[in-house]
């Protein structure tokens, strides 16, 4: 009989007699009785009150029974945790047991059950079972540490568990180094700060061993291992790629993709002029259309991979296009995917393929998939310009259909082919027009509207059509409206004398009788045009239309590459970052495909990096983003800003955001907000910044002001001379061979309350540059531009520009790493570049930072002490005076001065603009060279940042 005869009891009293049951002498009994425990167990019944006598059943050599105990244990440890510990000695033993299988049962149980008192008790036995000389019970162990880690991470680094783990990945066996593997990445992805995978040629070479003989989900581990490693060189990288492609033919496809992934990362460091390049392309596209047989399910995680791959590197499918044709039993899913690859690979060589291809899918049943092969045959005359006449033609076939979906589609489609190919297909209007009637889409009849209004002069009775839709204008959908209003006004501004009826009725409608904001602003925006300035209402409404891309839909370069380096996982299908989805990341390490051939070899970290260094070349400073970008090329650049700074972004409204911000996870809603005069800006995250004391410090905290300090501030107050804060020379921030030939250098200036970004401009091209634009990423302390970059004249080869741009501290807040950060996006009219550099904090130090004495004591003590930094400046040769108004030049503010013992202390505040208050005590002894600087501040992370500022405005 099979075990289900358990699962069907439903006795009273059961508790009872199993009690009987598990005491039972005979051991056949013994089991029977587990059994039944774990089915009701198993059911959801409560049977945590035999415990005990389960717990009892333990000492045994059968290792089924021990199996279904252990099962048991790990089941009711969290609930009954000092009966637990009841059970810690048996498996003590177990992990001396001459049966390896026990070993390992023994030591995976212990992992399993999460409590902390019994944590300490499994140490011992773990680092046995981790020296163990039967590799299964090793493999087993290098999983339990990663386990132990997420209980109690402090104790695993105490007892150096992961220095024995590191030791496990040169293991002879390859399970064991797969799971060591497994176990580190595990580890290092919850604490993203730790070094944990060390990764060195020699250690890369005993995975790669290993690599060809552990089983397939070994094998991904190591792949993704692999995946994490920077090669010092292109040969480097090269003999990887050689010993990983092998997995490209393997049966599983998640190793398939996981190969792939490595590749794709490692061919960037490659030379596109190698053979090898050229071989590794031609490699990569077999097993991705073998991916294609597999099961529907597998074919659209495949594709969504595929789709990537194909945006990345195009060249490597681009003659499997058939492969993509859809077959008429795919599923909608895969039908659609496939559809967007194929239009990615369209060129001119297989244009007449492709379009013959979406013919026949318009004709199709599936509504969802025509309308989608439609807006493709639209998508491919934008795409390839040869096509474009072919494709105009195969739309008008699909319109004379009449089928009312397909017509939609194509009316929607023709608009945007009008738009990036001007007078050129007009000649179909007509057709278009004797569809109107048919037209029920808000989409559709949308986009009818704008060709009968920019078509005007071309169309006799444009009037009377537009006239036709005015009649139910209130039941329109907005889209319909927004687009009859412009259409009409157009019409009325190419043929004024007999349609001045017909504009006003338009008017009258969309800002009287509308209760819709956006209809009602229009419609009073052309009627003053219109009233006020009829040229002006010309230029602004006819006003020439910019050519719509190619792909719209592409994915951003740098979103892009970080999806690569997450191929194979659910971020490759969902095409978003895990950051973007992933509840609570405890530490979401942002990827990016390492710098092409030829520049530096390896990624700086972010304290040696000088602050100059191009935005490639720093992965470990330029967190990539995880919204989209916009195109730079449409910012529309509006006069500069003047008067007060208002708090809003001053990047002119019609500029797109460069550098959308994907870090949202990062910032709590709260901190859009500029707090007020003593708040600081609300960051969440570990380590996070609080709010700064208010500049009206809380009065109850000082202590009575006669006793011992209070007499100390006897220093006069009054400011010190202007003398303007240090400004660092200039460096170069973008040289010229990362930016087709623009150099950018500069240096950031706070002068009488103001701070600006003085730039250097040079063109080392041998074209001329216009159309200059700038926009800042968020950042910690929320610069951002507060006007326009004005280059008042192109700028010609070998010429330089020197530019100040004023800055203003009410943009975007983001906390950075490090903090002082800065990520720039400039545009001209060759390309868009991004860098990054680091700011010195000693231009946020604000003017007002003078605290009053008694403030100053009171503040102090009230500050816990943990939140004070201690620092050594060395080698300065000032004297008490000279350090004071020195500091004072650049806002840091001397509020009391004594001498104990022949030092001199100094007692100093300063406030940055987001109001945090920093307060230091500064001790020099005449003889030392060196200073001691004691910082106490509320959000402590800057105190690291305050301390270079001192350092650098006392050395120069």
């Amino acid at each position: 009989m099979t075990d289900s005869k358990y699962f069907t009891t439903t006795k009273k009293g059961e508790i009872f007699e199993l009690k009987a049951e598990l005491n039972s002498d005979k051991k056949e009994k013994k089991k029977e009785a587990v059994k039944k425990v774990i089915a009701s167990m198993t059911v959801g019944k409560d049977v945590s009150a035999l415990f005990p006598d389960v717990v009892n059943c333990m000492q045994t050599d059968n290792l089924e029974l021990k199996k279904l105990v252990y099962l048991y244990l790990m089941n009711y440890a969290k609930s009954q945790p000092d009966m637990a510990i009841m059970a810690v000695n048996t498996f003590v033993k177990d992990c001396e047991d001459p049966n390896p299988l026990i070993r390992a049962l023994a030591v995976r149980t212990m992992g399993c059950i999460r409590v902390d008192k019994i944590t300490e008790y499994l140490c011992e036995p773990l680092r046995k079972c981790l020296k163990d000389e039967d590799p299964y019970v090793r493999k087993t162990a290098a999983v339990c540490v990663a386990k132990l880690h997420d209980i109690n991470a402090q104790l695993v680094e105490d007892q150096g568990f992961l220095d024995t783990l590191k030791d496990l990945i040169s293991d002879s066996n390859p399970m064991v180094v797969a799971n060591a593997v497994a176990a580190l990445s595990e580890i290092a992805e919850s604490h993203p700060s730790s070094n944990l995978l060390d990764l060195n040629p020699q250690s890369i070479n005993k995975l790669l061993t290993a690599l060809n003989e552990c089983t397939e989900w070994g094998q991904i581990f190591i792949l993704d291992c692999l995946a994490n490693y920077m090669p010092k060189d292109d040969r480097e990288a090269q003999s990887i790629c050689e010993r990983v492609t092998p997995r490209l033919s393997h049966a599983n496809s998640a190793v398939v993709l996981s190969a792939v992934k490595v590749l794709m990362k490692f061919m960037e460091m490659l030379s596109k002029d190698l053979d090898y390049y050229g071989t590794l392309l031609k490699k990569l596209a077999p097993p991705l259309v073998t991916l294609l047989s597999a099961e529907p399910e597998l074919q659209y995680v495949a594709l969504r991979n595929i789709n990537l791959i194909v945006q990345k590197r195009p060249e490597i499918l681009k003659h499997e296009m058939k492969v993509f044709f859809v077959k008429y039993n795919d599923p909608i899913y895969v039908k659609l995917e496939k559809l967007d690859i194929m239009i990615r690979l369209a060129s001119q060589a297989n244009i007449a393929q492709v379009l013959a291809e979406l013919k026949e899918y318009a004709t199709e049943v599936d509504v969802d998939f025509v309308r989608k092969a439609v807006r493709a045959i639209g998508r491919c005359a934008i795409k390839v310009e040869q096509s474009a006449e072919r494709c105009v033609s195969t739309l008008l076939d699909l319109i004379q259909t009449k089928v009312n979906y397909v017509v939609q589609e194509a009316i929607v489609v023709i608009k945007d082919i009008f738009r990036k190919y001007p007078n050129k297909y007009e000649s179909v209007i007509a057709t278009l027009c004797e569809n109107l009637d048919s037209l029920d889409e808000p989409e559709a009849r949308a986009a009818m509207i704008w060709i009968v209004g920019e078509y005007a002069e071309r169309i006799d009775n444009a009037d009377e059509l537009l006239e036709s839709f005015l009649e139910g204008f209130h039941d329109e959908s907005t889209q319909v409206q927004l687009q009859l209003l412009t259409a009409i006004v157009k019409l009325f501004l190419k043929k004024p004398t007999e349609t001045q009826e017909l504009v006003q009725q338009v008017l009258s409608l969309a800002t009287q009788d509308s209760d819709n904001p956006d209809l009602r602003d229009r419609g009073y925006i052309y009627w003053r045009l219109l009233s006020t300035d009829p040229v002006a209402a010309k230029e602004v409404v006819l006003a020439e239309k910019p050519l719509i891309s190619e792909e719209t839909d592409l994915i951003e370069p740098t979103l892009l590459d970080e999806l690569i380096c997450y191929i194979g996982t659910l971020a490759s299908v969902y095409h978003k970052p895990p950051s973007a989805f992933v509840e609570g990341s405890r530490g979401v390490l942002h990827k990016g495909l390492p710098p092409r051939t030829g520049s530096i070899e390896g990624p700086e970290s972010p304290d040696t990096a000088p602050s100059g260094e191009p935005a490639a070349d720093q992965p470990s400073v330029i967190p990539t983003q995880g919204d989209l970008l916009g195109d730079l090329l449409n910012l529309d650049l509006g006069p500069p800003v003047t008067g007060p700074p208002m708090a809003t972004s001053t990047v002119p409204m019609g500029a797109v955001d460069l550098l959308g911000g994907g870090l949202d996870s990062l910032v709590r809603p709260s901190s859009r907000l500029r707090s007020d005069v003593g708040g600081s800006p609300a960051i969440g995250g570990s380590g996070s910044f609080t709010a700064a004391p208010s500049s009206t410090a809380p009065t109850n905290v000082g202590a009575p002001l006669g006793s011992g300090l209070g007499d100390l501030f006897d220093l006069t107050a009054g400011v010190g001379t202007l003398s303007g804060s240090y400004v660092a020379p200039k460096t170069v921030w973008l040289p010229a061979m990362k930016a087709k030939g623009l150099e950018i250098s500069g240096t950031f200036s706070r002068q009488v309350g103001s701070i600006s970004m003085d730039l250097v401009l040079t063109n080392k091209a041998l074209q001329v540059m216009s159309d200059f634009a700038i926009q800042f990423n968020r950042n910690s302390f929320g610069l951002a531009p507060a006007a326009p970059l004005q280059v008042h004249a192109p700028l010609a080869p070998n010429q330089s520009v020197e530019i100040s741009l004023p800055l203003n501290t009410v943009g975007s807040v983001m906390k950075m790493d490090p903090l002082n950060n800065l990520q720039v996006a400039v545009k001209n009219n060759i390309d868009v570049f991004y860098f990054s550099t680091l700011y010195p904090l000693h231009i946020l130090f604000v003017e007002d930072g003078k605290m009053e004495r008694q403030m100053f004591l009171a503040t102090w003590k009230d500050i816990p002490n943990e939140n004070e930094t201690q620092f050594q400046i060395k080698d300065c040769s000032l004297n008490a005076d000279a350090v004071s108004s020195k500091l004072q030049g650049s806002n840091i503010f001397t509020i009391a001065k004594r001498n104990v013992e022949g030092q001199d202390m100094l007692y100093q505040s300063l406030k940055l603009t987001n109001g945090i208050w920093v307060l230091a005590e500064l001790r020099i002894q005449p003889s030392n060279p060196s200073f001691m600087l004691s910082l106490k501040c509320r959000a402590p992370e800057v105190s690291q940042y305050i301390y270079q500022a001192y350092e650098t405005i006392l050395k120069n």
